[in-house]
């Protein structure tokens, strides 16, 4: 029986294949918010640094609210700024939960991947002090209710002679240095914030750290327009006198005040501590052990020519190129970082020769098991004539009935970008009618680069290449998410229809392609990389 966390992940990736297909209807695979939430995250925190600086040459320490006011009321450089500033404050934490669920979810949150998940646990709770602080500096109702408990929970630290919720009794008016220490932190704690980015990012090559130049400007633009449209009005100044009940929390930065309000201060702090720590400690809660762990890529170091490749293409930096013993057949031989790898893939798919990928996936393991396909597949007829699919297992496990409702032979893989090309020759070259690859949309892939490889590899000849003397017309690449399934069904239908007019397939000796993958070089001790 699946432990809850597993069940919690497999609720929430039905969740988001329903909203990864409605809003891909809506703005494309390119243009889905959903699967670039993190990145946005990033552009919006940009926008409110930006639109803070801005704003800050106008606040007073010494009169916090009627200096807000004043911003809020002068329609050309304040109120529209201000309001700027918050909704993308609201939008940074909506992205920042939709990427962390996301992540969770798809299982990229443990194992080699725990050091970002952890940097982001920490990132969003900074970017929650930060707001904080800044409804704090408003001095409003809500920035009053938020220091209240805020203090009353500090009350309850061992270290604190004297109770700080005593300042907001109402008996005296806060000092200035408050407002101060405020403005301090929330301009301080964001340089903290871009130190945590860098660890966040530093396990993975080639971190796209920002969303496509369209997405950035309709962002940003309906950001201004909704703050010029629904201008950010004030709530009353801050005053212990007045009921809670009265004062309008923000949801995305005050959802935290119902559940703490009913317990004692000590009590209070200690559900959000355990709170924040589990959140934390996922990866270790949800790793995986024993058989279910997914074995790290190895080298075959009598194959490897040492082309660099693999390590070009490695989405974690998990290979390093080392020098090889004297004597052996290449200067350099591919070294795999078992602590860094987690098992996409991708590198047996980019490794000409075939010498690297996880144990039972590599090159020559592929080209053994699509051998073992092509005798079975059709109920034993083979592929000639039929279309086959090769498709990631998520998919095939969505809308796979439905393309074999179509009359196509389905051949699941782990991820698009881990399939070696020589399995797409042989099924070609074996009969097929044709051979669609039915990979995830690019900026929704699980191993991150897997689709921009194969496409890639298909048709731009990067190393491993889909041969020349492959039939490009029996070949397609198509982006359909687990989601998607009129998607993967119109692709696999328009495929169908332009084959169609196509002679009629032949079958040729199949033997070559291991051949000349495997034996490229492979007794001349050459150093460069095979063709």
């Amino acid at each position: 029986m699946a432990s809850p966390p597993r069940r919690t992940q497999r609720l929430g990736l039905r969740l988001l294949a329903g909203a990864d297909s409605a809003f891909n209807r809506l703005y494309g695979w390119r243009g889905n918010p959903l699967y670039q939430s993190g990145t946005i995250a990033i552009a919006l925190l940009l926008v409110l640094i930006v639109t803070g600086l801005w704003l800050i040459f106008f606040y007073r320490v010494g009169a916090p609210y009627e200096s807000v006011a004043r911003i809020t009321a002068d329609p050309w450089i304040g109120r529209w700024v201000r309001g700027t500033h918050r909704y993308a404050s609201d939008l940074a934490m909506i992205a920042i939960v939709i990427h962390a669920f996301r992540m969770f979810a798809q299982g990229r949150s443990w194992g080699p991947r725990a050091l970002a998940w952890m940097t982001g646990v920490v990132m969003t709770g900074l970017v929650l002090v930060v707001g904080l602080t800044g409804y704090v500096m408003v001095w409003d109702g809500f920035g009053y209710l938020v220091a209240r408990e805020g203090a009353r929970m500090m009350d309850s630290l061992p270290f604190l002679s004297e109770p700080i919720s005593r300042a907001f009794t109402g008996n005296q008016d806060l000092l200035t240095p408050f407002f101060f220490l405020n403005l301090f932190a929330h301009i301080a704690i964001p340089l903290g914030i871009a130190l945590v980015l860098w660890l966040h990012v530093s396990k993975v090559a080639r971190p796209v750290l920002l969303p496509p130049r369209k997405v950035t400007a309709m962002m940003v633009g309906a950001l201004v327009a909704l703050s010029i449209i629904w201008p950010v009005g004030m709530q009353p100044a801050a005053n212990p006198f007045v009921l809670d009940r009265t004062v309008v929390i923000d949801v995305f930065f005050g959802f935290w005040l119902p559940l703490v309000r009913p317990f004692s201060g000590g009590l209070a702090l200690l559900i959000l501590t355990v709170i924040a720590v589990t959140i934390f400690l996922l990866p270790v809660i949800t790793r995986r052990h024993g058989p279910d762990v997914p074995p790290a890529s190895v080298v075959d170091e009598d194959i490897c020519v040492g082309c660099e490749q693999c390590a070009k293409d490695c989405p974690y930096d998990a290979i390093a190129m080392i020098e090889r013993e004297p004597g052996g057949r290449s200067v350099l031989v591919a070294r795999v970082d078992p602590d860094l790898c987690v098992s996409c893939g991708i590198c047996a798919g980019s490794c000409a020769p075939m010498a690297v990928g996880p144990t039972g996936r590599t090159g020559r393991n592929q080209l053994d098991q699509v051998r073992e396909f092509m005798a079975v597949a059709g109920d034993g007829a083979g592929v000639r004539g039929r279309h086959v699919v090769v498709c990631c297992e998520r998919g095939a496990q969505s809308w796979g009935s439905k393309l074999a409702d179509d009359g196509a032979l389905l051949y699941p893989v782990d991820c698009s970008g881990s399939v070696h090309t020589s399995v797409i020759e042989l099924l070609v070259r074996g009969g097929s009618a044709g051979v669609l690859v039915m990979s995830c949309p690019p900026r929704d892939c699980w191993n991150r680069e897997g689709p921009t490889w194969l496409m890639e590899r298909m048709y731009e000849e990067r190393e491993a290449e889909l041969k020349e003397r492959v039939d490009r017309q029996r070949v397609r690449v198509a982006h359909a998410g687990a989601g998607d399934s009129s998607v993967a069904v119109a692709a696999l239908r328009d495929f169908i229809v332009d084959t169609a007019v196509l002679d009629s397939a032949t079958a040729e000796p199949l033997a070559e392609v291991e051949m000349e993958c495997l034996t490229a070089d492979a007794l001349g001790g050459a150093a460069e990389t095979p063709s």
